[in-house]
């Protein structure tokens, strides 16, 4: 088996480097700052920026303030820093604390820039303009923005954080750029992009060969390649994308202690996802840019094996599962908890082959994510998240369910504006989650062609055949299945308004004519101004299973439910309202499945009858949307 596989990687190295047709993008992702939330997200957003999302900054000061980027940048001697947490279950020793805090702080303020931006928060962008100059003050002429001295940077042998670092800045930067048109973040991004490319040049450089031991900072920088992706799409240079798919190659063939989407891996039957959980499916993102970049069949190839294998993994709300490791195991909604950082980088990386491939399953995917599991694992009454959570969630009190692991101290179940006891790592992504989904839902086929891929309350402002226009998608989408699209262009035009039907969706009722394409509604006729398409989506309860074979209840795309009443216990005091907060269950009372034709849909809830485990009896439920909960029953054996 390994004499083959090593042919078979020999041979798509080979036809790799030498293929150089690269694939079409399907859709042309909007300027960021294009699309903007409205309704309830908006709202959620308005509140997530009053909260942890808007005062991280506050709340863990020492490692948002840290000058890691300028005065404070790493060199030889430099030690590991304190970050406050108690290091519990983490891998890899000193050397990754040293870079911890460049992810905390640039994934936060990405977050931060993302946010304000799209809610015209008006204070927050004037400090946000003050940190983007405070931030390319600390370039040096040569265009290196990062966080190591001379005497250390791409000189590595071992783990460092000198691309990861590079891109959680970056990707803030781009966003940035794109809103405001700013021409001198522009250009330090060219320099600093140039610069990398310099140092690691391309078939010439060896950038993540970094010996034997742990390296997570190292494989985290694999995401590099969002940048170049976006680089690619922003200036149509394909030098960006050659260089993506050369990191990609050279860490293919690398040796990692996060091997999960190593071709060699991928080619390997027998082999089953075991890595560092957010870093298998951020790697998502760099293996479809590849397979793009490359056009080669068997890159094709690997990303659907890839993709298989992380569905195999991904529980009914759409998580993919990784209480930290995968370790080889499939999703259970009891037993198995995933991490917020794993809900943000899967949700984004559907979205990325959303783009490129059009494909509506991947829209499909990304909304699960989005409305079921991420809604799902914040707290409902106080600014916070779960670092680790499971579908079934029967008491939150730091343990998974309860279940104490044996040699560590497991904190990571309970909600909190931080989690610094373990990494301020997950609080930050739960910040760019929103943003990076807005984005995403208006795409652009051609000039004449607008896509609502991803449903939800917003407002896209763009142009088609040259003719500005505005839509607003008023709903309440997932919570009701009904839309109007106001449309407003300046003056009359004809273009396509190409609507995504969700996979749950068998009936359409609009007034409008339309066609049915590839799991999409194309409406083509001359919008004038102030016209609107209305469209409903009836739908049904229905009752699915999961991998395991347990049932749960749907509702278009929303799971439902059984809330399990708890005592909210406050925990940690950080700063003025911030706090931790465990809860612990009022009943531990279990139900399971029982022939359920009588479950109907009433404002808002399912009603369905399930069989108490204690006593046997029949007994009337009321589920609730997932996203609603904190304790829950949601699958029934």
């Amino acid at each position: 088996m390994k004499k083959i596989l090593a042919f078979l990687l020999l041979i798509i190295s080979v036809t790799v480097q030498s293929q150089t047709t690269a694939l079409k993008e399907k859709y042309q992702l909007l300027p960021f700052g294009s699309v903007k939330p409205s309704g309830w997200i908006k709202e959620q957003m308005q509140k997530d920026m009053a909260g942890f999302v808007g005062n991280l900054d506050q709340i863990v000061p020492s490692l948002i303030n840290d000058p890691i980027y300028g005065e404070g940048r790493l060199q030889k001697h430099s030690k590991a820093k304190d970050l406050g947490n108690l290091k519990s279950g983490d891998a890899g020793g000193d050397d990754q604390y040293k870079w911890w805090n460049s992810e905390t702080q640039s994934n936060w303020w990405d977050g931060y820039i993302r946010n304000a931006l799209l809610v015209n928060d008006t204070k927050a962008i004037e400090k946000i303009k003050k940190y983007i100059d405070r931030i390319l003050a600390t370039q040096d002429a040569d265009g290196y923005l990062g966080i190591y001295d001379k005497e250390l940077r791409y000189q590595f042998t071992a783990e460092n954080g000198e691309l990861w670092s590079k891109a959680t800045l970056y990707r803030g930067l781009l966003a940035y750029y794109e809103y405001t048109h700013d021409q001198k973040v522009w250009n330090a991004l060219l320099k600093a992009i140039n610069n990398v490319m310099q140092h690691y040049p391309i078939d010439h450089s060896d950038p993540f060969n970094v010996g034997k031991g742990f390296s997570g900072g190292v494989a985290h920088g694999l995401t590099f390649t969002d940048v170049l992706d976006r680089m690619y799409q922003l200036t149509g240079n394909k030098k960006y994308w050659d260089y993506a798919l050369f990191l990609f190659m050279n860490f293919s063939n690398n040796f990692t202690s996060e091997k999960d989407v190593q071709l060699k891996s991928i080619f390997n039957p027998d082999y089953k996802l075991q890595s560092h959980a957010v870093h298998t499916y951020e790697h998502l993102r760099p293996l479809i840019v590849a397979a793009y970049a490359s056009g080669n069949n068997e890159m094709q190839k690997a990303l659907e094996i890839y993709l298989t294998r992380i569905k195999n993994c991904s529980t009914l709300t759409g998580a993919a599962i990784g209480d930290e490791w995968i370790g080889g195991r499939t999703a259970n909604s009891t037993t198995i908890g995933y991490e917020y950082c794993s809900i943000h980088e899967l949700m984004n990386s559907y979205t990325v082959l959303l783009q490129k491939s059009g494909n509506p399953q991947n829209a499909d995917a990304a909304e699960n994510i989005f409305y079921n599991a991420a809604q799902g694992s914040r707290d409902p009454d106080h600014s916070g998240i779960a670092y680790l959570k499971t579908d079934n969630s029967y008491e939150m009190m730091g343990t998974k369910n309860g279940d104490v692991e044996a040699g560590r101290n497991q904190t990571r179940y309970k909600y909190s504006p931080a989690h610094q006891d373990v990494a301020v790592c997950c609080n930050p992504n739960a910040g760019r989650i929103t943003p990076y989904f807005i984005q995403s839902s208006w795409l652009k086929e051609t000039d004449s062609i607008l896509v609502a891929a991803l449903l939800a309350p917003t407002v896209v402002n763009t142009a088609v055949k040259k003719i500005k226009l505005s839509i607003e998608e008023i709903t309440n989408y997932p919570y009701s299945n009904n839309f109007i699209f106001k449309i407003s262009p300046e003056k009359n035009v004809r273009f396509t308004l190409k609507i995504r039907k969700p996979d749950w969706v068998s009936n359409i009722i609009t007034k409008e004519k339309y066609s049915v394409e590839n799991g999409y509604i194309l409406i083509n006729r001359i919008f004038k101004s102030n016209d609107s398409v209305t469209i409903d989506f009836p739908t049904e309860v229905k009752v699915r299973e999961d991998n395991n074979h347990e049932k749960y209840f749907s509702y278009g795309a929303l799971v439902f439910a059984m809330p399990i009443e708890a005592t909210a216990i406050k925990g940690k005091i950080y700063v003025a309202d911030f706090s931790d907060w465990i809860y612990k269950p009022m009943s531990n009372t279990r139900y399971s499945y029982v022939d359920s034709k009588q479950a109907y849909y009433e404002n808002g809830k399912i009603i369905v009858s399930l069989k108490n485990q204690n006593n046997n009896s029949i007994e009337k439920t009321v589920l609730i949307p997932f996203g609603k909960t904190i304790l829950r029953q949601v699958s029934f054996k």
